[in-house]
């Protein structure tokens, strides 16, 4: 279990990364420069050239539909192949879905009914995931079973906190591969492999992978995987993937059903009638950008480093500010994804926690994450190659002051 940074084991900020003509990395980027971007976890930025690329596509999609469309399963086809080569995987086993909510409500309406079956999650769970878990559960006239994993749990524990949960009547196990709200991840290859040698389906939610990780699925022997193209990644959004390497895979269809329906997985998601699929299309080329101009294992290796160096900056000024630790140990971090505490009560439920990212962007010009778990509020950091150390360390200057002006208006009763 790694400690969260603390002063004593001191952080070196990295050097900022720059293009090859000596512009800082933010240059490829259209991100405004009246904000500060700190929130790249959450929806992403595409690169310019991956922007121009997909504007390119839709101007030929417009400027002949009747001729883009009757193509166009054959080009999702061959970008399959480029996404595979990206996620090391096989191609034969990936679907492009919209995002990963997609790609879980693909697998709920699509797995064959398992009366009285359990959906079983965990209290780290995205919530869409986690609401459309519930509905299966209903459907199936089952329960939604939910897995207590402490925060800072290491591997071990988080195995046996899920795996204590399943019982006779597990149908479906839906497992983080990394957290969102608490920015950790989940031992999910011994869990799949537990749910495989049961012979229980087990679905990962690998939203924030792709980008951060070389090989996503490697050592995950589960049934389905899902992944956001969009996030770290950087390709435009809506593009992701559904990876389905079992038997199972063949019970899985589109949620629009189209004339690709009697195809086999996955050309039958090649066809969704007049669907937009320029952001699957443009995505290699967001790939190839970070490839080209610094290479992803640099790229990796620097969202780490600044990671590292914006944790301990973040949670240094929130400990001096309150007199609190708000270090936070999540027990299994993530190298791009940091979770800070901030004082209480801001963002202790969802609710607040969005309420205090808009009140951030709106009247401190900062794209943030705030988000809570068991009554907590926290602020969830990212990094990409376009973020300096100076973006940290103008949060722990100037925003930290007033957060802690907000909780303790807040603790007085004054909500203004």
């Amino acid at each position: 279990m790694r400690s969260p940074v603390s002063p004593s084991n001191h952080v070196t900020a990295p050097s900022p990364l720059a293009m090859a003509d000596g512009r800082p990395a933010a240059a490829a980027w259209s991100l405004s420069s009246k904000i500060t971007h700190l929130n790249h976890g959450s929806y992403g930025a595409v690169p310019l050239t991956a922007q121009a690329q997909q504007s390119i596509l839709r101007r030929q999609m417009e400027a002949s539909p009747g001729e883009w469309f009757p193509a166009l399963p054959e080009k999702i086809a061959a970008t399959r192949e480029e996404v595979a080569g990206f996620l090391r995987v096989c191609s034969a086993d990936l679907a492009f879905v919209p995002n990963a909510s997609g790609g879980a409500s693909v697998v709920y309406t699509s797995l064959p009914v398992q009366a009285g079956g359990d959906v079983l999650v965990t209290d780290h769970g995205y919530g869409a995931v986690t609401m459309g878990a519930e509905r299966l559960a209903h459907r199936w006239r089952g329960s939604l079973r939910t897995a207590h994993v402490p925060l800072d749990a290491d591997a071990d524990t988080a195995y046996e906190a899920v795996i204590s949960e399943v019982n006779e009547s597990t149908g479906l196990i839906v497992i983080d591969h990394i957290t969102s709200a608490t920015a950790r991840w989940m031992p999910v290859e011994r869990i799949a492999a537990e749910g495989r040698r049961r012979g229980i389906p087990i679905l990962v939610d690998g939203a924030h992978v792709p980008g951060l990780a070389e090989e996503p699925v490697k050592g995950v022997d589960c049934d389905f995987w899902i992944g956001n193209l969009h996030k770290f990644a950087c390709a435009p959004r809506g593009a992701a993937v559904l990876v389905a390497g079992s038997r199972l895979r063949d019970e899985l269809f589109p949620l629009i059903d189209s004339w690709g329906a009697k195809h086999p997985f996955p050309q039958r998601f090649d066809s969704q009638g007049t669907c937009d699929a320029t952001s699957y299309l443009a995505a290699p080329a967001a790939f190839a950008f970070i490839e080209d101009t610094w290479g992803w294992t640099t790229a990796r290796t620097y969202m780490r480093q600044l990671a590292d160096y914006a944790e301990q900056t973040v949670a240094t000024a929130l400990s001096e500010a309150t007199g609190e630790d708000c270090r936070t140990d999540v027990g299994m971090p993530v190298s791009a994804l940091r979770l800070v505490r901030v004082p209480a009560p801001l963002a202790a439920t969802h609710d607040e926690a969005d309420a205090l990212r808009d009140r951030v962007a709106r009247e401190l010009n900062v794209a943030a994450a705030f988000t809570s778990f068991e009554g907590q509020g926290y602020l969830r950091l990212s990094t990409h190659v376009y973020n300096t150390a100076a973006d940290f360390e103008y949060f722990a200057e100037r925003c930290v002051p007033v957060l802690k002006a907000w909780a303790r208006a807040a603790s007085n009763g004054d909500q203004s």
